[in-house]
């Protein structure tokens, strides 16, 4: 497995590879690595020839500066997992490398309501940071093949409009790979990390809330089963930014549903001092 820093040793190479016709599959992460990343590690060489995954915590995401303070860095333990899991090469640079410029002035991406529901609600400026930090690492490693998972769902949909806004990255096909949970349902996180045992135990309430939300969807009125679901957290000790049951496609938050939208159920809350997120599809729609 070959180890990158610079932008420009990581260009020349990609590019050899490029001129010999092989497909890169790019998996963009912060560390801390967990199953949830090795499976998209694993999806990657199945659909690439060569895959790169990139190491690197983006300050301009982090909308609170104690957050990427506290942020899990475990780089060795890393590295040593991506060359178990066959991964072909890592981009690990620091900040000056991917921001050469600083960051107090960034671009501005247009992402439209994205970035303001949601996560972008409670997380003003963190879509920016993540589509800032992704077209500066798409401009460097140049994939054809671009790998997230569906935990971070929100975060999916901004990489595909980034994907389709940008001419030079209309080749870059995106897969959203399915979250994987532990045993107990619990949606596999860095964060998990700084759950207390205590905390841990609790956390698999947000999954059991989400199977609640499927189970309990109706065609009418939603406010009382959003209200039931959000009581069923704070009794378990959560402290919810937001409980939305919202249309799969664009996100929009549906507060009446008609029996046929495609629906998704999104959910992130406190446990502690951890912020968790989680989503469930609840209805696919018919064919």
């Amino acid at each position: 497995m070959r180890l990158f820093k610079k932008k420009r040793d990581i260009q020349g190479f990609i590019t050899d590879l490029h001129d010999k016709k092989q497909e890169i599959g790019f998996v963009p992460t912060m560390g801390a690595l967990h199953a949830g990343h090795i499976s998209l590690v694993q999806a990657a060489r199945q659909q690439s020839d060569f895959t790169v995954c990139s190491i690197f915590v983006n300050p301009t995401q982090f909308n609170d500066p104690r957050d990427l303070e506290k942020y899990p860095r475990t780089i060795e333990k890393d590295l040593q997992l991506l060359e178990q899991q066959g991964c072909d090469a890592v981009f690990y640079p620091d900040v000056a490398e991917v921001y050469p410029s600083g960051t107090t002035h960034p671009p501005h991406y247009e992402l439209g309501q994205l970035e303001y529901i949601l996560e972008g609600k409670y997380r003003p400026g963190h879509f920016q940071g993540v589509a800032d930090v992704v077209s500066r690492l798409f401009y460097t490693v140049d994939p054809d093949h671009v790998f997230f998972g569906r935990k971070d769902l929100q975060q999916c949909k901004v990489i595909e409009q980034l994907i389709a806004l940008n001419p030079d990255f209309n080749r870059i096909r995106m897969h959203t790979v399915p979250t994987l949970r532990e045993a107990d349902g619990l949606a596999m996180s860095s964060r998990n990390t700084r759950l207390s045992p205590g905390e841990l135990q609790k956390a698999p309430a947000i999954y059991q809330t989400l199977n609640y939300l499927k189970a309990q969807l109706a065609p009418g009125d939603l406010t009382p089963l959003l209200d039931e679901a959000r009581q069923r957290l704070i009794s378990e000790g959560f402290r919810p930014d937001y409980i939305s049951i919202a249309q799969t496609d664009t996100l929009e938050e549906c507060m009446y549903w008609d029996g046929q939208t495609p629906v998704t159920a999104l959910i992130a809350a406190f446990l502690g001092p951890v912020r968790l997120i989680d989503n469930m599809e609840l209805y696919p729609g018919r064919g």
